[in-house]
């Protein structure tokens, strides 16, 4: 009986310790985001709720390696990363937890979400950008540019610039150009773009803008985030650069621009599940829209959310028309994409 008796005390210790760890006000936070305003949206979360966030900062390489080094021992309870590429990556190697929530559901479009299964959603995006292309306006005209296809025009031979085809945010655009055109136009199109190059693809999206204003390129692609930050600045030399360079959000008359996402997701291996989805559904909050796009000069993704941005809108991006491919189709169209750029020799 005293045997019984110790045995029962320890069960209720650990029934109770358990207990204790379910109700935990603590959210551990993988984040791929840098950027300060995301610090009063954090507060306010543990302000409203009581949940305190514990954030470990690292770039989207950095944060899936730990999750796949950690396994099932991993703190991480949401996973912040900056492109539906990297989130379709990420999921296809079984780092996320699908979850079934109608706040996500009711706020967020269907196409800015990872394709839904009968266990739930793995990720949602909470901000998008543009795809946008940047062109030289003493060698070009905006009907030129207007287009994602005109930029395998011969017309625009040794002109293209791009950073690397196998950045993520190229890849995304590539995995819905594909989706859009088939397989083998899709490649024949990519094939167009190598032909077209001014140099081989190198740098970030801010580079392709500022080569394009020096007369290196005649045109070039960039997220639209990249744009504003420079039509922000008070650099003297950045003003220099946007006075040269006009800007068009592709495919208005037709399939709409290319939007990306920066979303999250619920890890695996999550110790603080409810704290968790609460706070993927806080993000979808008007309060939370507002500083998780302007920390970024993105655009919100919640439904009927408008972010004031006044870069955005001198760039036209506060009327465009937006593709409404759902991002899920990245996850599929990435493998075929990146053999397709080592086919046409796309760097």
């Amino acid at each position: 009986m005293r045997q019984f008796a110790k045995l029962s005390i320890v069960f209720a210790a650990i029934a109770t310790s358990l207990g204790v760890q379910a109700q935990e006000k603590v959210l551990n936070l993988y984040s791929a985001r840098h950027y300060q305003t995301d610090e009063a949206m954090y507060e306010q979360f543990t302000k409203t709720t009581g949940i305190k966030i514990n954030r470990v900062d690292a770039d989207d390489a950095g944060i899936i390696a730990r999750l796949k080094a950690e396994g099932a021992a991993s703190p991480a309870d949401v996973i912040l990363l900056v492109d539906a590429a990297r989130l379709a990556s990420a999921d296809s190697q079984g780092l996320f937890l699908p979850i079934k929530s109608a706040k996500l559901n009711d706020a967020i479009p269907a196409n800015l979400r990872a394709d839904a299964t009968k266990d739930g959603v793995t990720w949602t995006g909470f901000s998008t950008r543009a795809r946008v292309i940047v062109y030289d306006p003493s060698r070009l005209k905006a009907e030129d540019v207007a287009t994602y296809e005109q930029l395998a025009d011969p017309k625009l031979k040794g002109m293209v610039c791009t950073r690397s085809g196998s950045h993520p945010y190229n890849l995304s655009l590539f995995a819905t150009v594909v989706e859009r055109m088939g397989d083998a136009k899709g490649e024949a199109w990519l094939k167009g773009v190598v032909d077209n190059m001014a140099r081989a693809p190198k740098g970030g999206d801010t580079d392709q803008i500022k080569a394009v204003a020096s007369g290196e390129c005649g045109v070039a692609l960039s997220n639209s985030y990249y744009v504003a930050r420079l039509l922000k600045s008070t650099k003297p030399e950045d003003r220099a650069v946007m006075e040269k360079v006009r800007i068009v959000f592709p495919n208005q008359g037709t399939t709409g621009t290319h939007v990306n996402i920066a979303g999250a997701a619920v890890a695996k291996n999550a110790k603080h599940l409810d704290n968790a989805i609460a706070f993927m559904e806080y993000l979808s909050s008007p309060f939370a829209q507002d500083y998780f796009a302007n920390g970024n000069n993105e655009f919100a993704a919640a439904k009927g959310v408008k972010i004031d941005n006044p870069a955005l809108k001198a760039m036209g991006g506060d009327h465009f028309k937006a593709e409404q491919i759902p991002l899920g189709v990245v996850a599929k169209n990435l493998t075929k994409v990146q053999q397709m750029l080592d086919r046409v020799g796309y760097k």
